[in-house]
């Protein structure tokens, strides 16, 4: 291995039942169609050709995802593909409702704080990854919401892109035994957390 390279643990173990691979490609695929609606990268695309994929399968799939988790046994993975099966769905099917924009930084907000007891019950480096990147966009889309802010929306965007590229990664990863998890020892051999 390179110096200065993080080492790379290749086992699969976290988060390879077939729910939690079924859950995070759900989530991952959601989270990039709902964060390039928001981050006008691509011309003609909006977060409202998005609704479809959060209604179905970021809705519908993900909870039923979860409630077959949760019939294993699964509590980690059950629970957070509930919750997100959940709040995708509402977001859906309220996506054309009129709401002020204090409701629905609110409802963003609220659900900022799931993602972050999400990012915080732990599990493995890439679900809290994945889950921490969708708690910050979401806040800063909750900000966005308050403050009437184009580029704090945008960059709640770029942080759903980029917790949906680490969901699928994890998702990828798991069924191609691809590297899950970074070692946390030291970069380079023979350096104490001393110094």
């Amino acid at each position: 291995m390179p110096e200065g390279s993080p080492a790379v643990d290749n086992a699969v173990s976290a988060g390879s039942s077939t729910t939690t691979i079924a859950g995070r490609l759900a989530l991952g695929v959601t989270l990039l169609a709902f964060g390039l609606g928001y981050t006008d990268l691509i011309d003609g695309v909006t977060a409202a050709d998005a609704v479809s994929i959060a209604h179905y399968i970021g809705g519908v799939a993900l909870f039923v995802a979860g409630l077959f988790a949760l019939r294993d046994r699964d509590a980690a993975t059950g629970t957070a593909c509930t919750v997100l099966g959940a709040f995708w769905f509402t977001w859906a099917v309220s996506a054309g409702t009129q709401a002020s924009d204090n409701a629905a930084g609110l409802f963003l907000l609220l659900f900022a704080l799931v993602a972050l007891s999400l990012t915080l019950a732990g599990g493995d480096q890439l679900g809290q990854g994945a889950y921490g990147l969708f708690c910050a966009g979401l806040v800063l889309m909750a900000v966005a919401r308050f403050a009437d802010s184009d580029a704090l929306t945008k960059a709640g965007g770029w942080f759903a892109v980029a917790a949906g590229a680490v969901a699928w990664y994890a998702a990828t990863a798991a069924l191609a035994h691809w590297p899950t998890a970074f070692s946390r020892r030291a970069a380079r051999p023979g350096v104490t957390a001393a110094g």
